[in-house]
């Protein structure tokens, strides 16, 4: 079974930064779509960053382009890192990391939630 743990949650003022660390047990194959999704207070769940394992294949919502950077540990694959720079109050929520087969990294498609292992979620509050 495929474990997945964030890790990195905490609290900050707007305009500072955050990093948070995803780690995943096993990949079932050499490459995999590692994504991150929030939930604010009240909200849908969203999809926030993706990236491909196996590749450069990098995708952002709108809300977070230019201030969030999603990356892999070179080293070690199984760890997927969300910088977050320039927060607002607005991206305070419940963070999550999911993983999926390669496909689900293209034509956004991560975006939907409909990945197949979560984890349990770190908390990120922002202050004004």
């Amino acid at each position: 079974e495929v474990q997945v743990v964030e890790s990195g949650g905490g609290s900050a003022q707007a305009g500072g930064s955050l990093r948070l660390a995803c780690h995943v047990s096993e990949y079932a194959d050499d490459s995999w779509c590692v994504a991150w999704f929030r939930q604010a207070p009240g909200q849908e769940r969203e999809g926030v960053a993706a990236i491909y394992t196996g590749g450069h294949l990098i995708d952002y919502a709108d809300s977070v382009k230019g201030r969030f950077t999603i990356s892999q540990d070179n080293a070690e694959k199984n760890s997927v890192y969300l910088q977050m720079n320039s927060l607002k109050p607005e991206d305070t929520g419940v963070y999550y990391c999911a993983t999926g087969p390669t496909g689900y990294c293209f034509g956004g498609y991560w975006s939907s939630g409909d990945m197949l292992n979560w984890g349990k979620g770190t908390l990120v509050n922002i202050s004004s």
